[in-house]
């Protein structure tokens, strides 16, 4: 009796990613196979297999960080089925939870992709990608100018300089700005001390403005119907509707409300056991950049749009934060079916 195969031999392969080496371990639908390091290069992992392992259907799967999705791409590209996983959703058990090595970790991640308990993350276009880069160097640089703002507000304080009360705001006008630049010291090394701030401070501002315009331009050029749809929203600017489009890519993709207020993190932590049920506040999981524009957003949204501001004010003497967070929730529905219907808003329409 000749034995014949019924199904397509299957290759699981996890991987732990890091700059320098890559920690693999292969398994099999039938059996486990040793673990390895490797050079960071697709092209080796794909010789491997080729010459130990012809003729598997292949999966591999790695945990998301700072190595991005190129590796993925080239496993796609290879004809192989490909996932980058949360490292918060690789189940460890027992006293895998206490020791943790990058061996352990591909074991894990080969396991977990064998048993079918994984699923990859949102992997962008390269088109998306780099539009998001984009929008996360314009973060890097609004928190530098922040922090050299403070470095310079420092200052003045430590050599007891008190700032004119027309100029003591966030905003820094040219006249403060002069104000700065005239400003005498009784050594001249202090001076050379404010003025080398005041330069970098120009650099970032100027270089602050110019990624805005680059970001606001792009977004209108070429993902006009979304970036107009969404600023059409009261409280949703440009730089917002630019965060969006960028980092939550299309949003048709979400099926609802829910799913959406899940990936940005706009959703309530439930706790439930027996009669006791309460929640938790927000979840931790989130996409925290764009949680923090969405609330940004709602503090503009309930000062623009009458409905907001009614809906806010509907629960005047609770925490304003827990409010802020209901209303963020509200913006980013409102957000999603301008999107998904491809209407403009229009305030009173859209609940």
């Amino acid at each position: 009796m000749e034995s014949q195969l019924t199904a397509d031999a299957k290759l699981y392969i996890g991987i732990d990613i890091h700059k320098r080496s890559w920690k693999v371990h292969c398994s099999t639908d039938l059996f486990y196979c040793k673990s390895f390091s490797m050079s960071p290069e697709p092209e080796q992992l794909k010789a491997y297999v080729d010459k130990h392992f012809p003729e598997y259907e292949v999966s591999t799967a790695y945990e998301a960080g700072c190595c991005g999705y190129y590796a993925h791409r080239c496993f796609e590209s290879y004809g192989w089925h490909s996932l980058v996983v949360n490292p918060a959703d690789i189940h460890r058990k027992g006293k895998e939870r206490f020791t943790k090595t990058d061996r352990i970790d591909a074991q894990l991640i080969s396991r977990e992709l064998k048993d079918g308990r994984l699923n990859s993350i949102h992997v962008p276009d390269m088109h998306r990608e780099a539009l998001r880069s984009l929008f996360r160097r314009r973060n890097d640089l609004v928190k530098d100018f922040r922090r050299i703002k403070s470095y310079i507000k420092m200052q003045l304080l430590y050599f007891g300089i008190k700032v004119p009360e027309q100029y003591d705001n966030d905003h820094w006008s040219h006249g403060f700005r002069g104000w700065l630049d005239d400003m005498m010291f009784q050594y001249p090394i202090a001076k050379a001390s404010l003025d080398s701030r005041m330069r970098h401070f120009r650099f970032i501002d100027e270089d602050l403005r110019l990624v805005s315009s680059q970001l606001r331009a792009y977004c209108r050029k070429h993902f006009k119907k979304d970036y107009y749809l969404l600023r059409s929203i009261p409280g949703i600017g440009g730089i917002v509707a630019c965060g969006i489009i960028s980092e939550l890519g299309d949003l048709r993709r979400f099926n609802n409300v829910k799913h959406i207020a899940g990936y940005v993190g706009l959703a309530p932590g439930v706790y439930q056991s027996g009669a006791n049920n309460k929640t938790m506040g927000i979840t931790p999981r989130a996409h925290r950049l764009i949680r923090s524009y969405f609330i940004e957003a709602s503090w503009q949204a309930i000062r623009t749009d009458p409905v907001m501001q009614s809906y806010y004010r509907k629960h005047t003497g609770k925490d304003s934060k827990k409010i802020i967070i209901k209303v963020a929730r509200k913006l980013l529905c409102r957000t999603l079916a301008v999107i998904k219907t491809e209407t403009p808003y229009e305030i009173g329409v859209i609940e």
